[in-house]
């Protein structure tokens, strides 16, 4: 799929990704039209899936971290998770494995505006029988980065 210097590249443009071709270039020893064809060809494969710009949640008012474990009725019609996806403040939702069905990970600015979410938002879908949350104190790691 791809090769070792396309590995390099990858871990490079994981650490940033606005970091220029001709830098990238410069630490793999190759000449920057050939690092943005390699790129474009990872793009192309679906490896380099898109961009994204990090935003301080504290800058934002959104302080609180939780996560929400939810459990569904076995009729879930399976428009659960896509509402759930599109619900404001919802960064992350996984189909899990065990007694819940899905771990949402939610950011908000406290934990009234957690209770809000959850009366308002999870808790009037007809499919949530359900849920947990687990509030953060301290994040010792948070990361997008994949080992390669």
């Amino acid at each position: 799929m791809f090769d070792e210097i396309d590995a390099r590249i990858l871990t490079i443009i994981q650490k940033d990704a606005r970091i220029s071709n001709a830098e990238i270039a410069r630490q793999v020893g190759m000449a920057p039209s050939a690092i943005f064809e390699r790129i474009r060809k990872l793009e192309a494969q679906g490896v380099i899936q898109g961009y994204e710009t990090r935003l301080s949640p504290r800058a934002l008012d959104l302080r609180l971290l939780a996560f929400v474990f939810v459990r569904t009725s076995k009729m879930d019609g399976g428009d659960t998770e896509e509402i759930l996806a599109d619900i404001p403040g919802v960064q992350e939702v996984h189909h899990v494995a065990g007694e819940d069905c899905y771990l949402l990970k939610v950011r908000v600015a406290d934990t009234e505006a957690l209770g809000q979410l959850l009366r308002e938002r999870i808790h009037t879908l007809q499919s949530v029988t359900s849920t947990r949350s687990t509030i953060v104190l301290h994040t010792v790691k948070e990361t997008a980065e994949l080992p390669i």
